[in-house]
């Protein structure tokens, strides 16, 4: 379980600084990716599992590729 919430908080700092440095806010994001912005901040905490189809969502609303993501 341990490793799984390392994966988590990495991939959640990772959409963290991305989304900051694009000056958005999570409620901005979550528009653009079509997702509620408290989703967001759960990511972003490492509280959600994500799914692959809202991590495509999420690559698209920070104009992104998908790997970018995943780049910690």
């Amino acid at each position: 379980m341990k490793n799984q919430k390392n994966i988590l908080l990495l991939f959640g700092n990772n959409i963290s600084k991305l989304r900051k440095e694009r000056s958005l806010s999570q409620e901005a994001l979550a528009q653009k990716s079509d997702l509620h912005r408290t989703y967001i901040g759960m990511i972003e905490r490492a509280e959600r599992n994500i799914t692959l189809t809202n991590i495509e969502k999420l690559a698209k609303g920070l104009e992104v590729s998908i790997d970018e993501l995943f780049r910690f």
